[in-house]
């Protein structure tokens, strides 16, 4: 189960046009793979304005645009896996609640759908998933559908 942090850092957007911090946990927790689902596990997820996340994409990734999630997983201090004292965080999410907002209009999406499919995409990245390769990205999308249909939302990657 998750412990989440929940963070709301901007006013870019209407707050119905934000997930609950219940809707959240609900999407975290179908999302967490096996390792992390047996335990506590802890998430800071944090709704940013255009200008975080852009900052935070250009400090981070060399990118100078907003974007629609970051995920930043958490690393052991080498000091901590030496004794081999695992913590149970998993990360920080970072969602940029304009850009989420936009793009569910663009794609014709409810935006609580897009909501989901973000926060369950950040959280597959914290745990190790990637979408670089075309074999990870067919891996990643097709977890994301089964997470996202099994929630009650349509497949993330059809057209409206």
């Amino acid at each position: 189960m998750i412990q989440l942090d929940f963070q709301v850092a901007t006013d870019e957007v209407a707050q119905a046009d934000l997930p609950t911090q219940a809707e959240c946990v609900e999407w975290v927790n179908a999302a967490l793979l096996e390792d992390w689902g047996m335990g506590e596990t802890e998430l800071t997820l944090r709704i940013v304005s255009k200008a975080e996340i852009q900052q935070l994409n250009q400090d981070y990734r060399g990118k100078d645009t907003p974007t629609n999630v970051l995920s930043f997983p958490f690393e052991n201090p080498p000091g901590l896996v030496d004794l081999g004292e695992e913590l149970p965080y998993l990360g920080d999410l970072v969602i940029c609640a304009a850009v989420v907002l936009e793009e569910a209009k663009q794609q014709q999406k409810p935006l609580n759908a897009h909501w989901a499919h973000m926060i369950v995409h950040g959280c597959l990245h914290l745990q190790g998933m990637d979408h670089l390769a075309e074999d990870d990205a067919d891996e990643m999308e097709t977890l994301e559908t089964e997470i996202l249909t099994e929630l009650g939302f349509k497949a993330p990657y059809e057209t409206a």
